[in-house]
């Protein structure tokens, strides 16, 4: 059970623009790219709304877990509209646009604190897969399958594919999906490590759901904390990233939160996170 709080006002009605749809619930964010006609691919506008969402989530203190994924049972999303006009780009001046949060504004964002669950319900395909690694938890169905598949029309995964995957799975599996463009299953990916849990297709919401509220089990200033340890600390040594004080790490440290999971051990009831 968590603390009563503005976040957890009964069920907010879906913030929708442009296709992008942003819900919030009892501490729980459901993001969801609908452009079903394009099997969710992300064009200019609907790239923009997401950095919005985004931003509006790290400036949230309610928000503990972020759920993403895409409309539909066919894709979670297939990467970027090759339908828009960002394709009359040359290779050079895509480059020279990307944006500092990557895809979607989630692939290379390093300042949002919440985890993120992405709920993959069909392809990820190129972008879509630079989505998929910018969260910290994978639940995939049975019917997903990923691939940065940019080479086999002649671009390339610059918003995080390249540089992530390599570091996300063992080299040898990640270069044989870089330089084939080829998609993989959600088992494969599964055994790779890239996906937490693969499920068939109607228990996909049952299994974000049980990743969901073993998340909100913890105590929200902790799980902050190491999101932001994780995210900050990668290109220190141990020692280093202990001495390292964030501010995350120092509002857990003399939280609410940890004096109040002390009273419930000592106890014996479960806690009830003030969540600061």
């Amino acid at each position: 059970m968590t603390a009563v709080s503005a976040a957890e006002k009964t069920t907010s009605a879906p913030n929708t623009v442009d296709q992008v749809t942003l819900t919030i619930e009892n501490h729980v964010a459901t993001v969801v790219i609908d452009r079903q006609h394009v099997l969710n691919a992300v064009d200019g506008t609907a790239q923009a709304r997401l950095n919005e969402i985004w931003d509006q989530l790290e400036a949230d203190p309610d928000i503990r877990a972020v759920i993403i994924t895409g409309a539909g049972t066919r894709a979670f999303c297939v990467g970027a509209d090759m339908s828009a006009s960002a394709v009359d780009k040359t290779g050079l001046e895509y480059w020279a646009g990307l944006d500092p949060n990557g895809f979607g504004g989630l692939s290379l964002r390093t300042t949002l604190d919440i985890p993120v669950i992405a709920r993959v319900n069909g392809y990820a395909l190129g972008g879509g897969m630079e989505i998929v690694l910018g969260a910290d938890i994978v639940i995939a169905a049975d019917t997903a399958r990923f691939g940065l598949t940019e080479p086999r029309v002649g671009r390339l995964a610059l918003d995080g594919g390249i540089h992530q995957l390599v570091r996300r799975v063992p080299y040898t599996q990640a270069m044989g999906m870089l330089l084939t463009g080829r998609k993989a299953e959600a088992a494969e990916m599964q055994s790779m490590g890239l996906v937490n849990e693969v499920v068939p297709a109607d228990e996909l919401d049952a299994a974000v759901q049980r990743w969901v509220d073993q998340i909100l089990a913890c105590a929200p200033t902790s799980v902050r904390a190491v999101k932001q340890m994780v995210t900050q600390t990668a290109h220190l040594t141990a020692t280093e990233a202990r001495g390292l004080r964030l501010p995350a790490l120092m509002a857990a440290l003399d939280s609410e939160d940890s004096a109040e999971g002390v009273r419930a051990f000592q106890e014996k009831r479960p806690p009830v996170w003030p969540g600061h």
